[in-house]
């Protein structure tokens, strides 16, 4: 999978360069490229934002230096990409989401910044690609750098070879719509807390049943709306 991240703080994704999603790139699983924004601005301030029109508190980017970057990365693209803008208003990111993007081959990430990009960015970005403007939450952040951090790494790990074991994926929190099950490794006895005495039977089946039912107490719990969903 190819990945191509624009932002005007690339700095920020260095940590791309390390774990699991460091040694897929290594490997040639993942091919990552991080692009500047500033880099196509023509003034010598680098500018990047303007004031809104209509009035209003803080700046908007300007659509000039994000059109000649998507042309850049997404222009002559073998095929069409999927191209992604961190917002609020966007789609909920979910796991889901996180799989299928994960079979595309090229995606695109644009960061915004201030009080969001001009809308006629995702207008022109639409005849480069498939745009989908995701969120991660009900919640705003400073910029989409976090964001894309996130889905990237949850993209990046569901491709085949980039996690080493492929049945620790089947069994995370969200893959069958419910919270993964309490873990535990050794000692059996910590501090007076007991490992509960299923997980030391070497009962198969038994374990996956009480495994199953902490899946449904822990979603219950914590997150009964994926219940009801």
């Amino acid at each position: 999978m190819r990945i191509d991240i624009v932002s005007i703080f690339p700095t920020i994704f260095d940590a791309l360069e390390v774990s699991l999603l460091g040694k897929a790139r290594q490997s040639g699983l993942l091919d990552v490229h991080v692009h500047d924004l500033r880099e196509h601005t023509h003034d010598r301030h680098r500018t990047v934002d303007d004031t809104p029109y209509g009035g209003g508190a803080g700046m908007v980017m300007k659509p000039e230096p994000w059109g000649e970057a998507l042309d850049a990365v997404a222009g002559d693209a073998p095929e069409r990409p999927v191209i992604i803008f961190p917002s609020p208003a966007g789609e909920r990111f979910t796991q889901a989401t996180a799989r299928e993007l994960s079979a595309a081959p090229h995606l695109v990430f644009g960061c915004g910044r201030y009080e969001g990009i001009d809308e006629r960015v995702f207008d022109y970005a639409a005849e480069l690609g498939d745009v989908r403007l995701i969120s991660l939450g009900d919640y705003v952040l400073n910029g989409g750098e976090v964001a894309v951090m996130a889905m990237v790494e949850a993209i990046g790990r569901l491709i085949p070879g980039v996690v080493g074991n492929p049945e620790s994926l089947v069994e995370e929190s969200h893959e069958d719509g419910l919270l993964e099950y309490p873990s535990f490794t050794k000692p059996a006895v910590w501090r007076d807390r007991e490992v509960p005495p299923v997980l030391l039977s070497g009962n198969h089946g038994a374990v996956a049943a009480w495994r199953r039912e902490q899946q449904l107490v822990r979603t219950r719990e914590r997150r009964p709306d994926l219940l009801a969903d």
